[in-house]
Parts: C-alpha cells; sequence; structure tokens
C-alpha cells in the first residue's frame, strides 16, 4: 500500500471514529456505554508504563475479575473472598483513587467449585444515575443506591451451577435489567424489573448440546441489544447456539448454531450483522444477518472466520472493519462486511490474553495475564504504537474514563492519563 492511500484510508477511519463516538465520559457496563470497547474521542496516553502517565495506583482487596464502571468521578467494581463466603461492591475517587465504599452486599454459607483462572465476582456491574446493579451469578444479584449504598433491592433465589464460576454480565434495556445464567446444570436467560426486582421474564435455552457433560453446556456471555429493520432484539450467546429474544417478553425469535462452549465475547452490531465469536465453537467468529425467524443456521450467516480467533477477549468494530486480539496474542484486522484477513500480526510476546480490548483515538490497547501492554493501530496496517510491561497481571477488561484508561489488575486499580 503506498504511502498516500494508507494516509487516505487512515483519515477515512478517523471520520468512522469520530461518527461512532459517543460524548458520555461514563463507562457504564461490561465493554462501555457504546457497548462496544471504544470510546473514539478520548485522548489516551500512548504508552502505559508505571514509570510513565501513572496517575495512581492503589491496591484492591479481594479477588475478582469484573470491569471497571464509572459515574461522574466515581470508579465501581465488584469483588470477593478468594473463597466466595463475602461479596462486595467498591467505589473510588477518580481524581485521587481513594476508596470511598466498601459495601458486602451478599454472605455466602456454602459455595460451589470456582476455577482458578476466574473468580466469584467476574460479572461486570452496570450503573446509572444513582444506583449500581451488581450480579454475582446464582449466589445473588442486587441493585445498590450509589450515594448511601443501601440495598434497594436482591435477587438470590435462582439456582445455577455456575461450575468454574460465573462470569455473564447483565444489561439494561428500558425497565429490564436482562442476564444468562448458563450452567452446568441450567440454561436460562432471566429479566428482572430494575426498579423491584420483580422476574418480568424466564426463559429457558432450549438447546440440543449434543451431550450430557454439564461442563460442555456453560456459557459465559453478555448480551446485546439491537433494533433492525424496525424490530428489537436482545441477542445472547450460549454454548452451541445463540439466540435472540424480543428484550420485552422473552419471546425468541432466532437461533444460530455455532457449536462450541463457554462464549465469553460481547456480540457486536454493524453493517446490517450481529458479529458472535462463540468461543471454541466449529465456526468460532460468525457474522449473521439478524432479520431471521427460527432456525437461521443455514440461511442467515454471512461468513465465518476460525484462523486466530479469541475466545475471551471481545472484538472491535470500525466502520468496515473488525479488530480482535487473540488469547495467544495474534492480532487480526478483517473486513467485517466479507470476513477476509485485511493483516494478521504476533502482537507483543506471545502471553496469554483474557482481557478485552479497547479503542480510544484510534488506538487499540491490550493487556496480558502476565501484565505486557500493547499499544496497536487500529488501521488498514498493522502498527504497534508501545510495548511495556506492568507489575500486575490482567483479567479484566478496561474503562476509558474521560482521558484516562482504569485498569484493574490481580491485585490493583490503575489510573493512566498523558502527562
Amino acid at each position: 500500500m503506498s504511502l498516500t492511500s494508507r494516509t487516505l484510508t487512515v483519515a477515512t477511519i478517523a471520520v468512522l471514529l469520530v461518527a461512532s463516538s459517543s460524548m458520555a465520559e461514563n463507562w457504564t457496563q461490561f465493554r462501555g456505554a457504546n457497548t462496544d470497547g471504544t470510546a473514539a474521542d478520548a485522548k489516551l496516553p500512548r504508552e502505559i508504563a508505571e514509570e510513565k502517565n501513572l496517575a495512581w495506583k492503589i491496591e484492591v482487596p479481594g479477588k475478582g475479575w469484573s470491569s471497571p464502571v464509572t459515574w461522574g468521578n466515581e470508579i465501581w467494581l465488584t469483588t470477593a473472598t478468594p473463597e466466595g463466603n463475602e461479596m462486595f461492591v467498591l467505589s473510588y475517587d477518580a481524581t485521587s483513587g481513594k476508596q470511598l465504599k466498601n459495601i458486602k452486599v451478599f454472605e455466602n454459607d456454602v459455595t460451589r467449585f470456582c476455577h482458578p483462572t476466574n473468580s466469584f465476582a467476574s460479572p461486570t456491574p452496570v450503573i446509572e444515575d444513582g444506583r449500581i446493579y451488581v450480579h454475582f451469578g446464582s449466589y445473588g444479584t442486587a441493585c445498590l443506591n450509589t450515594k448511601t449504598g443501601e440495598k434497594i433491592w436482591e435477587r438470590r433465589d435462582l439456582e445455577c451451577n455456575h461450575w468454574r464460576g460465573p462470569g455473564s454480565s447483565p444489561i439494561v434495556d428500558g425497565d429490564n435489567l436482562i442476564v444468562s445464567y448458563d450452567g452446568f446444570d441450567v440454561q436460562y436467560v432471566v429479566a428482572f424489573n430494575k426498579d423491584t426486582g420483580k422476574t418480568e421474564w424466564k426463559q429457558d435455552r432450549n438447546i440440543d448440546y449434543g451431550t450430557d457433560n454439564g461442563d460442555r453446556k456453560k456459557a459465559y456471555g453478555t448480551g446485546q441489544v439491537v433494533e433492525f429493520g424496525g424490530r428489537r432484539q436482545v441477542v445472547l450467546p450460549s454454548a452451541v447456539e445463540t439466540i435472540s429474544y424480543d428484550p420485552s417478553s422473552g419471546k425468541e425469535l432466532w437461533r444460530v448454531r455455532h457449536g462450541g462452549m463457554n462464549a465469553a465475547a460481547r456480540p457486536l452490531f454493524g453493517n446490517g450483522l450481529i458479529y458472535i465469536a462463540a468461543g471454541s465453537g466449529e465456526r468460532s467468529l460468525i457474522a449473521v444477518r439478524p432479520d431471521g425467524n427460527g432456525d437461521i443456521s443455514d440461511s442467515h450467516v454471512e461468513w465465518g472466520s476460525s484462523k486466530s480467533v479469541p475466545r475471551r477477549p471481545s472484538q472491535i468494530l470500525i466502520g468496515k472493519r473488525l479488530f480482535m486480539i487473540s488469547d495467544q496474542g495474534v492480532a487480526s484486522c478483517l473486513d467485517a462486511v466479507s470476513g477476509e484477513i485485511v493483516w494478521q500480526k504476533r502482537a507483543g510476546s506471545g502471553g496469554e490474553i483474557r482481557s478485552s480490548p479497547v479503542m480510544a483515538g484510534g488506538l487499540i490497547y491490550s493487556f496480558s495475564v502476565e501484565g505486557e501492554v500493547v499499544v496497536f493501530a487500529a488501521s488498514d496496517e498493522f502498527e504497534l504504537i508501545s510495548q511495556s510491561k506492568l507489575e500486575d497481571g490482567f483479567q479484566a477488561s478496561p474503562a476509558i474514563h474521560d482521558n484516562a484508561l482504569i485498569v484493574r489488575g490481580v491485585k490493583h486499580l490503575y489510573k493512566f492519563e498523558s502527562k
């Protein structure tokens, strides 16, 4: 590619970034207010290092992989004791890093098995003005007043053996809080009334998993609400299949079969397509037209890919380009319309990645379990911007707050901003 054509391509992507950006400063849920891991107009530092651009770093008690969410000048996250006997929600001052609240939400006399690579506080909360909704799988869901810390409602009566630990994050749609329970023993989706906690609808998955092994029925997916052709729907990945529901009633609209288990990435919507990463599925990444009814596996899948598709980290969609980084650190740029690979490169030293990347100002930020940070350009050619190493390792996905990057490590919470 010539310098002139590459400049034009980068300029085109920059226009798309501005067009798709949100001026909202709050990072309100898993993958942010835009639900796609982007804050295009934020100005983040090009290099992430403890000796450079670090505003503050504070130790976080307990163990939790939930991503931070922000509202105003406060950062919120959940945590739990390593054994899961106590579960908490924490808040911090975004300017200083000072802890503001440490609220015990639940106590558990008995806990089930949680794999060492997971935690009892992996689902990311949802925050609104004056309220935060916290979810710990079948251990409990609660709504808290963010000013007083008082519990508005709680639900602890839904049964599900998550086996290896919970992971699905809730989402808010209108008056509903929607979340998946894709466990070892049962698999279903629930919509709570966000004001009262009452069950508005509950829908069993009714998937033919092709096995009696409950371990292969699990998933950790978070829903995505889209509107296409005048029809609103919530798309919720599970093991083997992804199902779309009417978000107001729970009525099934369509389903697509992709195989696999442990789906964790949040679906993306753009170019008239839903992009679904199916965990360990035979079709690891598929692009689906969301205008069908019933089983659309053979009729509405535009393309599929399995080469270096991540199982845990979510993808980033920018116009007609789909960016992703695999669990083994291979970064890719795909044509989002055709599925063809634009480029594919090893990013960093190849450490394991479970955290989802974020994008701001045309740059993509990725954090590894070993603490490596890789920043590369969201462009039609791979361009490594910086590579560094932090003291901590990273399981949670970052948040973007104003022009700062809020990153939760295994032991610490970091804030990075340009100086």
